[in-house]
């Protein structure tokens, strides 16, 4: 696939978004994707009437294409099944209102969902809620502009973390590099959270993906343990780096 291209087309248009997530599952995932993946209509329906609310075009056929597929959508973070979809009510004046969460971070630090004042687009924003000691502190607060952009984001960031002795992670890349490197294109995709001084960045080259996070780079191989190697040792020098399970590579 041409991620660049392919990229560009996603962001814009949410049709496009799905062609994406099924061009990347099939280039960089062991499986790819299939009818049977993701929930019926009458699933889909349920969760509805049992919500007693009409889920966004997008949401629908997100969960339609990959909402089976936990090694897609559930590595690190949490996409939940239909039927624990539920409402949050708003609490806060300046808030948002009620929202509908659907992904949970996978120590509870945080949670995405969508408000429910936004339900009637077709493809609505997507917001995000820390889970705070201070619980006067905390706030939905924008994550990204469209539920498709939200799913696309999901299927690359659970990518860095699966298959583990693909993926490693280092703090000790700064943001600088990734800019000056030759090889790595920066992806078209929004960086986020929306709003945020600096947010996430992806970028992608030798057969390599990288999340950025500004102080920490995730990076995931598409094809072996020597090609990650390559990639770490012309970012880092030839050092030890963490791999998502705690060990060195």
């Amino acid at each position: 696939m041409d991620i660049v291209v392919e990229m560009r087309a996603a962001v814009a248009e949410r049709r496009a978004a799905w062609e994406f997530v099924r061009s990347f599952v099939r280039a960089w995932c062991a499986v790819p994707l299939a009818d049977g993946d993701g929930y019926g209509p009458d699933e889909i329906a349920a969760a509805e009437r049992r919500l007693g609310l009409t889920l966004p075009a997008a949401l629908r056929e997100a969960y339609a294409l990959l909402g089976l597929r936990p090694d897609l959508t559930s590595n690190q973070d949490v996409l939940r099944p239909l039927a624990e979809l539920a409402v949050e009510p708003g609490e806060e004046a300046d808030g948002p209102g009620a929202v509908l969460v659907f992904r949970d971070e996978n120590q509870g630090v945080c949670r995405w969902g969508i408000p429910l004042a936004e339900l009637g687009r077709d493809d609505p924003p997507v917001v995000v809620r820390a889970d705070l000691a201070d619980k006067s502190a905390e706030r939905w607060e924008p994550w990204l502009e469209r539920v498709s952009h939200c799913f696309v984001e999901i299927v690359l960031a659970e990518a860095v973390h699966e298959p583990e002795e693909l993926a490693a992670y280092s703090d000790e890349v700064d943001r600088e590099t990734l800019v000056a490197t030759e090889w790595l294109v920066r992806l078209p995709f929004p960086e986020y959270p929306v709003g945020a001084p600096t947010g996430t960045r992806w970028y992608a080259g030798r057969d390599a993906l990288l999340r950025d996070d500004d102080g920490m780079v995730s990076v995931r191989a598409r094809g072996t343990e020597e090609e990650l190697d390559r990639v770490l040792d012309d970012l880092l020098g030839p050092e030890p780096v963490g791999t998502p399970d705690g060990s060195s590579v």
